[in-house]
């Protein structure tokens, strides 16, 4: 590896990422390298693997027909939960968060990457007064910095004006705290790895629970100035499923013993993991061929890439003798819609938004759309909203509108706009099908939204100890569950989870541990 320039510039990154994850998020040092706490549990390690946008029925397709796969092996020695189901908004913030603290956005705050806050103000601005898009996707990544390294332009992030208009982190917006955070009390190492630099969001509200983070843009030449591709990754397959191997290499040195760039020693992390993209672009690439989803060439390569780099982590674990002793996870932030390629219909988010600034008067503050529209207003306003949802209802069919939920109906699942500055005024919920997009936008799937291709996921739970035979259960769970679960698992409290606590987050039922 030493005359690789792919791996000079992942050490070069890694390097970079952890001075400026430390300066700027006030990280706390690692935990000592040489004496990471035994786990009271069956478990001693966690190894969660989001596969981005993997349904429930991708997962069990692909083990049938590959029954020598990797996903097939951990299969054969797990439970599959057939039924598990994402929060709404099924976007990747709040799915992440919902495997990470047990929440939906209610309880974390995190309705959607790009949202709007009352309360906050705009980035750069004095904080007199208030109002902010809050922005934490990749416009937020710093110019110039190295490649590969996670760092944030502050100068784009939303002010408090609570807080003497301080900048704030992505970890600050987050309300409840996460299982890094819990495991990490608990003398445990953690270690995480995803897509974009604003996935500093899983250090947790304090800052500090995640010891070893790597999370090089995916929307950047990831690989170095070797590589002079001028597209982006996820406009490939190919690409995708090249960045995903770059960066299961981090964790593939976190099994052996390292830190993510290999270059110092660390404990094994009682709780680590990353995202792979590779499912999720060849949705949006290539889709599916029909409605029972058999995958396109594209989206089959996909799901192969995955496999094997999932079969590179249990085949790392397996050697170094910490298979037993480890719980994988597999599943999914989101699923992506929709499945049935001759449900596809393409809208342009300006003609929504048109609708939506006709209704608004001029109080429209921020509309954010994929498969999904979350519109917020600058200030809580029942008559407005009521005013703007009938606009949205009497266009319906050019939009392609399912259903507009707003007022009570709302808030049967987040908090109403008038008791949290986050919350959106209105959602829409489109046709299945439907995705909002730009002019000449000729993706074959998105997620963020409502539907069960957008949330129906694959939950698979493996380890050769606890499941001797393979199992499968088709009883209804939520991805908020695993949360409490891993921790279950290693003999950790789930109440410990500020989420768990407040919804009564049960673990995912039929486990042979307890």
């Amino acid at each position: 590896m030493k005359n690789n320039p792919a791996s000079r510039a992942l050490r070069l990154a890694a390097t970079c990422a952890a001075l400026c994850l430390a300066s700027s998020v006030g990280a706390a040092p690692p935990a000592d390298a040489t004496a990471p706490k035994a786990m009271p549990g069956p478990m001693q390690h966690v190894l969660l693997i989001s596969v981005d946008a993997l349904h429930a029925f991708d997962l069990q397709r692909f083990v049938r027909t590959h029954p020598q796969s990797a996903l097939a092996q951990l299969a054969a020695h797990g439970i599959d939960y057939t039924d598990a189901r994402t929060p709404a908004p099924a976007d990747s913030f709040p799915g992440l968060m919902a495997l990470l603290t047990g929440g939906t956005p209610a309880q974390t705050g995190i309705y959607y990457d790009v949202t709007y806050n009352r309360r906050l103000a705009a980035p750069g601005s004095d904080c007199r007064s208030t109002g902010a898009v809050v922005r934490f996707d990749e416009d937020l990544d710093l110019p110039g910095a190295p490649v590969g390294a996670p760092a944030l332009d502050t100068a784009k992030l939303p002010r408090d004006p609570a807080r003497a208009c301080a900048p704030v982190w992505p970890h600050e917006y987050l309300r409840v705290n996460t299982v890094f955070d819990v495991v990490r009390t608990a003398g445990g190492y953690t270690a995480w790895a995803d897509k974009h630099p604003v996935y500093e969001i899983v250090m947790g509200p304090a800052g500090h629970g995640v010891d070893d983070l790597y999370t090089p843009e995916i929307g950047n030449n990831f690989r170095g100035p070797a590589d002079t591709t001028a597209d982006k990754t996820t406009a490939s397959v190919e690409r995708t499923a090249a960045y995903d191997r770059f960066k299961a290499q981090a964790v593939l040195h976190q099994i052996a013993g390292r830190d993510h760039d290999g270059q110092r020693a660390a404990p094994v992390p009682t709780l680590f993991g990353l995202n792979l993209q590779a499912v999720s672009v060849g949705q949006k690439r290539g889709g599916y061929l029909d409605r029972a989803g058999r995958p396109s060439p594209a989206l089959a390569l996909a799901l192969r890439d995955s496999d094997a780099l999932i079969a590179d982590l249990v085949g790392a674990l397996r050697a170094q003798h910490l298979l037993d002793s480890t719980l994988v996870i597999v599943t999914a932030k989101h699923g992506n819609s929709p499945v049935d390629p001759a449900r596809l219909r393409h809208v342009a988010r300006a003609d929504l938004q048109k609708v939506v600034r006709q209704a608004a008067g001029g109080q429209l503050a921020r509309i954010t759309s994929d498969d999904v529209a979350l519109v917020w207003l600058k200030a809580a306003d029942p008559a407005l909203t009521r005013r703007i949802a009938g606009a949205l209802q009497r266009d319906a069919a050019r939009l392609g509108i399912d259903k507009v939920l707003w007022g009570e109906r709302l808030a049967q699942q987040m908090p109403g706009a008038d008791h949290d500055p986050r919350s959106p005024d209105l959602v829409v919920v489109p046709r299945e099908g439907v995705i909002y997009t730009e002019p000449g936008d000729d993706k074959r799937a998105e997620h963020g939204g409502f539907n069960a291709d957008d949330r129906h996921v694959a939950l698979l739970l493996s380890n050769p100890v606890l499941f001797a035979q393979p199992r499968r259960s088709g009883q209804r769970v939520d991805t908020t569950q695993v949360a409490p679960t891993l921790l279950d698992a290693l003999g950790l409290d789930p109440n410990a989870l500020q989420a768990v606590r407040a919804r009564h987050v049960r673990t995912l039922p039929q486990l042979g541990w307890r």
